[in-house]
């Protein structure tokens, strides 16, 4: 080997060890450590999180698995090139936890768009399709529970489930050293069976289920399960699910209809978490718009 043969051997080394480094670091930094005490933003514009064109990696979110922590091993997260023509988020459902955004944000209109895939796994393999989103989240990742590995954080939760999307789950958390669990306390206005109805009376609700208007009381956890009023698409079909968040007072939208209201809430800013909790779902619109004094 000559002089010129070796420096151009050792130069395409350091090449691919430097690009292997930063490889890496990108990998790293994808989970590095977000400062959960940084102020919440809020949107003056649209924030696209996800769109499928223009953010075509989950730059904007860190992963979480009650199992796994920040690691990822069976690639529970990714994005894929083509689902109904466009690239999406697939979430596997695989292991229970979700991806949360970096930011922390309030006083918005969160609109997703998403789809069930065919997957189901392990518990929940004949049970009703399930995910969700939650937001508002508060805290450490994994402090639902006091030892920090759960797969949830303290939250208010949009219910993405097969005959009962839009309902509201009410999360609580722990924080390092205190013993006692933080939640969520809203108030909704209900006939019976925590079912809204906006001429119902108005309750103080924490740590609980709350039903959307459309929700069936028959409802069974089973692979499939519709009710009679259910707003959401057949299977294979988008859905657009909406949120929005003003200060204590909180809508839920399920395919252009208010499902739920909420007012009051003691939660009013965090961070969103997508949900992977058993069932494969896709997501190909993810954002956040300023909220109007009309909507």
């Amino acid at each position: 080997m000559n002089a010129s043969d070796f420096l151009t051997r050792r130069l395409c080394a350091n090449v691919v060890a430097a690009l292997t480094l930063w490889l890496f670091s990108l990998a790293a930094a994808g989970n590095a450590e977000v400062d959960i005490l940084a102020p919440a933003v809020t949107p003056r514009e649209t924030i696209t999180l996800y769109d499928g064109n223009t953010v075509a990696d989950l730059r904007h979110f860190s992963t979480w698995l009650g199992n796994h922590g920040h690691e990822d091993p069976d690639r529970v997260y990714t994005v894929v090139d083509l689902i109904d023509g466009a690239p999406a988020i697939r979430i596997s459902g695989e292991h229970w936890g979700g991806l949360i955004t970096r930011s922390s944000y309030r006083d918005y209109r969160l609109a997703v768009e998403c789809r069930w895939g065919t997957v189901t796994w392990k518990q929940r393999k004949h049970m009703s399709r399930n995910s969700g989103i939650l937001f508002h989240c508060q805290g450490e990742d994994g402090n639902h529970a006091a030892n920090f590995q759960s797969p949830w954080l303290r939250s208010i939760e949009y219910e993405i489930q097969e005959g009962r999307t839009g309902a509201v789950v009410l999360v609580g958390g722990y924080d390092r050293g205190q013993p006692a669990i933080i939640g969520p306390r809203v108030t909704m206005r209900t006939k019976q069976n925590n079912i809204w109805d906006p001429t119902g009376e108005p309750g103080v609700f924490s740590g609980c289920f709350l039903f959307q208007s459309t929700y069936d009381v028959g409802w069974r956890d089973v692979l499939g399960v519709r009710g009679p009023a259910d707003r959401e698409a057949p299977l294979g079909g988008w859905n657009r699910v909406e949120i929005v968040a003003r200060g204590g007072d909180i809508a839920y939208f399920l395919n252009g209809t208010r499902i739920l209201e909420l007012t009051d809430s003691t939660f009013r800013e965090g961070r969103i978490l997508l949900q992977s909790e058993g069932a494969e779902i896709f997501f190909r619109l993810v954002e956040l718009h300023p909220v109007t004094p009309d909507k």
